[in-house]
């Protein structure tokens, strides 16, 4: 359910209506990057749907009551209409311009990431990734650096100017995560680890959600939910594939994901082509595709020599390869960009799984 309160409507009216909420048991939430007071109410709101309705059509300074059909409140376009956009260090995502991701999977040593920081700002990285903490599925891999790469990242920071994101792999992470990045990622393992979701949105920086690999958009938009009720709006979506039957790609890219994320979802959206396919010579088709579909954005791995990276070297992009890559993305992004949001604001209601049933 959301209230929108009119445009004159006192914090007196306001906070009665929160007050309200909280007695039939819900929480009040106020809505971020609006022109007025609009407070979504997160809980079971159907027991008491019809009471808690009667009592706020009486009360003063109430310009709308409207039910959300979706399970997912807050990502909801129904209770945001507009686009969240996300301001870090100066780069803005969601806002229209094209976001670039970029760096490599693994932070290995001083001389290489500063190699590749500086090698992806040169050629319109607008965001440098790196991991410091690496989740595995063998035991006995690189499992990353840790603190000391989480300091070389600062380092390459300083170096290019550029914002970096990197994941935090558990809640007793964030702490120090959050003291080093701009971005906190959370990887597809970790989608519904919903103890991390709970402790990075209550964190203070914007986090980049990466969609489960065996995950629905729904269970990806309620994890979402978990990081915006715990009081962080600034939540980044990122689709990095899904695991299917198909054995010649690491993954299969949802594309589809694009256009309707952006008619259920105010959320920006990222697509990461290096990890849904897994092959070097895959990810330039499928970032250009990605963009044309209306992302607001990509993330791909880069490494000055792919074939001795300690990590997903298969699919890291040289520098050259890199660079002609975005240069092409940007020359795509401005044929497309007047043209993608045609398909959700002219198309009609999308039910996916049970969320009508909300």
């Amino acid at each position: 359910m959301i209230i929108v309160m009119t445009m004159g409507a006192t914090d007196e009216q306001a906070e009665a209506v929160r007050e309200q909420i909280r007695a039939h048991d819900l929480t009040p939430h106020d809505n971020y990057g609006t022109q007025r007071v609009v407070i979504a109410v997160l809980g079971d709101v159907a027991p008491v749907r019809d009471h808690l309705m009667s009592k706020l059509s009486s009360m003063p300074g109430i310009e709308s009551v409207t039910p959300i059909s979706r399970p997912f409140k807050l990502a909801s376009r129904e209770s945001h209409p507009e686009d969240t956009i996300v301001e870090v260090l100066g780069a803005r995502i969601g806002n229209g311009s094209l976001t670039i991701m970029a760096g490599p999977c693994s932070v290995e040593d001083r001389e290489m990431m500063l190699e590749t920081a500086k090698a992806v700002a040169a050629a319109g990285a607008t965001i440098l990734r790196g991991g410091a903490f690496k989740p595995r599925t063998s035991p006995y891999s690189f499992q990353g650096l840790g603190l000391e790469g989480l300091h070389l990242l600062v380092e390459a920071r300083k170096a290019t100017g550029l914002p970096i994101i990197t994941e935090v792999m558990e809640p007793g992470q964030v702490d120090v995560v959050t003291e080093h990045a701009d971005i906190l990622q959370v990887g597809t393992r970790n989608m519904q680890n919903y103890s991390l979701l709970t402790a990075v949105g209550k964190a203070g920086k914007p986090v980049m959600l990466k969609r489960g690999y065996g995950a629905t958009i729904e269970e990806w938009l309620m994890a979402a939910e978990y990081v915006m009720s715990a009081g962080q709006p600034n939540v980044i979506l990122c689709e990095r594939g899904i695991r299917t039957f198909e054995t010649y790609t690491r993954n299969t890219l949802d594309l589809t994901a694009v256009p309707l994320l952006h008619h259920l979802t105010h959320l920006p959206v990222i697509v990461d082509p290096s990890h849904a396919t897994g092959k070097r010579w895959l990810v330039r088709p499928m970032a250009l595709a990605a963009v044309a579909a209306g992302a607001d954005g990509i993330m791909v791995e880069v490494h000055p020599r792919p074939d001795e990276a300690k990590s997903d070297g298969e699919q890291s992009l040289t520098f050259e390869q890199f660079a002609s890559m975005a240069a092409a993305l940007r020359h795509i992004h401005d044929e497309v960009k007047t043209l993608i949001k045609d398909p959700f604001i002219t198309d009609g209601p999308v039910t996916v799984g049970e969320a009508s049933k909300h």
